[in-house]
């Protein structure tokens, strides 16, 4: 049986831009695994994939890509293929979490510019669709990256506030209404 292309992209290891790892590490167990001693470490949240998935949904619902360096040397895999995120049950009072996988993808295939039909019929390559999926998800990653970077340097403890990631999508979302009101107003071309 042949791989979907769900499958496909779920093997990838995404990349992310080295500048960033200290910002993972300060806030995630990237790297360590799980251990007895991880909650006594005060991270705020668990794996490096974890704040990978929210900076991606801040490009996502921001609508704003950054390219990423194209320096090999200023690169790095996050260490984990996407299919193993969010499957870890092990931490106390946690759940997996792997249903947000599926609307990453979901989100990706909407805002990738591929001719599905031409892929159905074999007439664009599979690898070529998992490539495109892959860099539009690094690079909406890497537009949360530089966001959630410039907040933390505007305050220190944005991140830990209980409501900053909250208040973050709102206001996106406010944004995006606001936009839809303004092309309302305007008239029907002819």
């Amino acid at each position: 049986m042949a791989e979907t292309l769900y499958d496909l992209w779920g093997k990838k290891n995404p990349d992310f831009e080295t500048r960033y790892e200290n910002l993972i590490r300060q806030y995630c167990d990237y790297g360590k695994g799980y251990n007895e001693f991880t909650e006594s470490k005060a991270k705020i949240l668990g794996a490096g994939y974890e704040l990978y998935i929210i900076a991606f949904f801040i490009g996502l619902y921001a609508d704003k890509k950054k390219p990423l360096n194209q320096d090999p040397i200023k690169r790095k895999g996050l260490g984990q293929p996407i299919m193993y995120w969010g499957n870890i049950e092990n931490r106390k009072m946690r759940k997996a979490y792997p249903q947000i996988r599926y609307y990453m993808f979901m989100a990706l295939v909407a805002r990738t510019d591929i001719d599905y039909i031409a892929l159905d019929k074999g007439e664009f390559q599979i690898q070529r669709a998992v490539a495109e999926l892959k860099k539009n998800m690094e690079e909406y990653a890497n537009f949360g990256f530089d966001y959630i970077h410039e907040k933390l340097e505007e305050d220190s403890n944005w991140l830990s506030r209980g409501s900053s990631l909250l208040d973050t999508f709102l206001s996106f979302t406010k944004d995006m209404k606001s936009k839809e009101d303004n092309n309302d107003e305007d008239p029907d071309e002819i």
